[in-house]
């Protein structure tokens, strides 16, 4: 089965992803509850046809060093459990290679489990598929809305355009719901979602903007 899983994601690495455990997970807990209006919007685009504000605005917003790190940033797990211990909040310390991981194969809620499969398959992500194939299934299967997944369909429900012509304004709002997509609207974002948004844009700025990008290649 663990040869099985390796091949299935070596293969990944060059076609795209028809669907992910977590839409799978979503479709099925709302039929569960009788809901079977909810529809999944999903259409793969390659990482060519997004604009690369719509890039740099994930990175900013969830994993600063992606293109420095290996799968897991120590530094910003510690920095999280500071948060934490010091807060009433929960913050996270996941990176964009963990989120691919857990988004494309495991099921989301906190648990030891999860968590003990997470780090072994972000490790096989890392070594399997480069820093740009990570990013392209990020953008690709992550919510932005309820069964609203991958930066195309967001685009096209949201804005009314395609991936590939989001500006840094849109980008930026995008990225900004990404902890709960749920909770955080992109259509009435509320004060912290639009201080979010500046804060993104700020931290795209202070990356060098699209030139950080060559960074991956």
């Amino acid at each position: 089965m663990v040869l099985a899983w390796v091949a299935l994601t070596a293969l990944f690495r060059f076609v795209p992803i028809p669907f992910s455990a977590y839409m799978l997970q979503q479709q099925a807990a709302h039929w569960l509850k009788g809901d079977f209006s909810y529809d999944i919007q999903y259409d793969w685009v390659s990482l060519d046809q997004i604009s690369w504000q719509m890039q740099l605005a994930v990175i900013a917003a969830e994993d600063q060093r992606f293109d420095q790190h290996y799968g897991l940033d120590f530094s910003a797990i510690q920095s999280a459990l500071e948060d934490n211990a010091n807060s009433n909040r929960t913050r996270g310390g996941s990176t964009i290679s963990q989120q691919t991981a857990k988004n494309l194969y495991l099921w989301h809620g906190q648990s030891w489990l999860r968590k003990g499969i997470e780090v072994p398959t972000t490790f096989m992500l890392e070594t399997l598929w480069h820093k740009k194939r990570i990013l392209e299934v990020y953008l690709n299967i992550a919510e932005f809305g309820d069964g609203i997944f991958g930066v195309q369909a967001a685009a096209r429900h949201y804005f009314n355009k395609s991936a590939d012509r989001l500006n840094s304004h849109e980008a930026a709002l995008l990225a900004a719901v990404l902890p709960n997509p749920i909770l955080y609207k992109v259509r009435q974002p509320s004060a912290g979602v639009l201080r979010k948004q500046q804060w993104i844009m700020q931290q795209m700025n202070a990356l060098g903007g699209k030139s950080f990008l060559k960074k991956l290649e």
